[in-house]
């Protein structure tokens, strides 16, 4: 039987519970052996769940007997944690951003680098059936060659001034909705696409939460390396139709769109496939591949590599909206 693998989940917030949840349902391959938290409360209330060890200190847990971590801290909190993890020797799985400014991704990368380590970005979205469909659809070249890919991710929030937290400041959450909400759609617009954005321009809004220091809404264009053109719509302002896809791509042989749980695909010969799938819980999937990929040796599906292009193409969103250009990569 392989070796179980011992985590410690770093931040004891509410993404932290939906982590811990699903490394509950695989006892005989992991186990959460630590909760740190500042707030001992959080941390404590967490340990009970999972029958772990309660820490203040990160860095305490670092150090008693853990495999890998599992950031769940504010965005600001990224970089300094998983660098931490990596000088210990401690594998990495990261929820998103991977940090807030490329100056903090270049130094994971170097501290990931160093130690040997294996970091994974927390891209749930990936382990949809539609998405992981779309892109084997992508792959067999059934599209032809890709065009436009065009990704979506909006909704109403309930978010108040009250319960904004750090999500209302800037400096704390690194922008605005884009960088929160934002960052599933740009993950799947690059992995769809296929290539490193070249180009990036962008409008921002703040349509309702005046409480925020930063936008609630944003479009973004981009140009990637490989030729395709894509967009991102993503907002906390409105709800959109329910029918309203997930993400689209369109090719020279056709086009294809999908949502969470459905996949429709169009030939230029009037061909046609309608799929649907059954609902999958994408979190406990993403935590299934990163202790595969811990047991096995294999690279995981988006690295610090995949997460850094990511942040960077937000970083150049955010740059082009407040010069009204178009900023090069």
């Amino acid at each position: 039987m392989a070796k179980q693998l011992k985590v410690g989940i770093i931040g004891a917030g509410g993404i932290a519970g939906l982590h811990g949840e699903s490394y509950a349902q695989m006892p005989e391959a992991v186990r959460v052996t630590g909760v740190s938290d500042i707030n001992p409360a959080a941390a404590e209330a967490l340990s009970d769940k999972l029958g772990a060890t309660p820490y203040e200190d990160y860095h305490a847990m670092l150090a008693a007997d853990v495999d890998a971590v599992d950031i769940c801290l504010p965005h600001h909190l990224h970089a300094d944690a998983a660098i931490a993890a990596a000088r210990a020797g401690k594998h990495i799985l990261c929820e998103k951003p991977l940090c807030t400014t490329p100056e903090e991704a270049a130094r994971v990368r170097e501290a990931v680098a160093d130690a040997g380590v294996t970091l994974m970005c927390a891209h749930n979205q990936l382990f949809l059936p539609s998405v992981v469909t779309a892109k084997q659809i992508i792959a067999a070249g059934e599209l032809g060659d890709i065009y436009e890919v065009r990704t979506n991710d909006a909704f109403r929030t309930s978010m108040t001034a009250e319960s904004a937290g750090w999500r209302a400041s800037s400096a704390t959450s690194g922008g605005g909705e884009l960088i929160d909400t934002g960052y599933h759609p740009s993950y799947l617009l690059v992995h769809l696409a296929g290539g490193r954005p070249a180009q990036v321009t962008a409008m921002l809004a703040n349509h309702r939460l005046g409480f925020l220091d930063a936008e609630d809404s944003a479009q973004v264009l981009v140009r990637f390396d490989n030729g395709v053109i894509g967009n991102i719509a993503t907002s906390w302002a409105y709800q959109p139709p329910s029918d309203t896809e997930r993400f689209s791509v369109f090719g020279s042989n056709g086009s294809l769109r999908g949502g969470a749980e459905w996949l429709s695909l169009e030939t230029v010969d009037g061909g046609s496939r309608d799929r649907r799938f059954p609902a999958v819980d994408t979190f406990t999937a993403e935590i299934e591949h990163f202790v595969h990929c811990l047991a096995t040796g294999e690279r995981p599906i988006h690295t610090e590599v995949e997460g850094s292009v990511v942040l960077d193409l937000i970083m150049a969103a955010y740059r082009a909206a407040d010069g009204g250009g178009v900023v090069a990569l």
